[in-house]
């Protein structure tokens, strides 16, 4: 088993990319503290896995919030007895334009897919350092590596998480910590229908899909499950060499 005795949190966790990575590094042999801002959801996820003969750690906590942000690092840290890999996972569509832009709207944005990737990086290191290194895993998206028309404010937020990653990166390796990005290609997820159904017209989201498909060489949507795997990777020793690498999964999309 890739992850036997490590000790990991993953944000977002209780859906999605989230959800699938719990599943697959618990199956990997860690133990895993899951951090999401629906309490109903992490009890479900909790009792999902319970099922299928796993304990995990649930932490509720709104990452919009700096105070969350960095209180749940900690709070994983003393459930668990350290931390090993962090996966920082939240993120958010935010706005689909900036004309006439919701203020409100951008804050968040940027809080959940930037500030709570900083903030937990900025709480986990000490921690890391005292378990002899570790690995961080963000999620960009390929919208982090080429510019999207129709998420501006998306994309500018996850070149930011690209460029933190590139940036901890050195700064963290004399530490023993590896810092990598994962960054999938629309996902078949719960989080979809923020991207291409802005609208809240089915007919229209079903287009917006479409017309994404045909620049996918592979012609599909990305899985939770195919991420899961991405990640595993990055975070486990067989990358041991492997840091600062922004790594796509989108079928050939960012191979054009």
């Amino acid at each position: 088993m890739r992850l036997a005795n490590k000790l990991v949190v993953v944000t977002a966790a209780a859906s999605g990319m989230g959800r699938a990575g719990v599943d697959l590094f618990l199956r990997e042999g860690a133990r895993v503290a899951a951090v999401d801002v629906n309490a109903a959801a992490l009890a479900q996820l909790a009792a999902d896995m319970k099922a299928k003969g796993h304990d995990i750690v649930t932490i509720e906590a709104d990452l919009s919030q700096a105070e969350a942000a960095k209180s749940s690092i900690h709070a994983a840290a003393e459930k668990l007895g350290g931390i090993d890999i962090l996966w920082a996972h939240a993120g958010t569509p935010g706005p689909g334009g900036i004309e006439d832009l919701d203020l409100a709207a951008y804050d968040t944005a940027i809080a959940l897919n930037v500030t709570s990737a900083t903030l937990a990086a900025g709480e986990v290191i000490a921690h890391m350092r005292k378990r002899g290194g570790g690995s961080i895993v963000f999620t960009s998206s390929v919208s982090g590596l080429v510019g999207s028309m129709f998420s501006p404010i998306y994309s500018a937020a996850k070149f930011a998480v690209v460029g933190l990653t590139k940036s901890l990166a050195q700064r963290f390796a004399a530490d023993g910590v590896r810092v990598n990005v994962v960054c999938p290609g629309l996902a078949d997820t719960p989080m979809k229908l923020g991207f291409t159904g802005r609208s809240g017209v089915a007919e229209e989201a079903a287009a917006n899909e479409a017309k994404m498909m045909t620049a996918v060489p592979m012609g599909r949507l990305c899985k939770a499950e195919e991420v899961a795997h991405a990640v595993l990777w990055l975070a486990s020793d067989d990358a041991s060499f492997v840091t600062g690498v922004a790594l796509p999964v989108d079928g050939g999309f960012t191979a054009r």
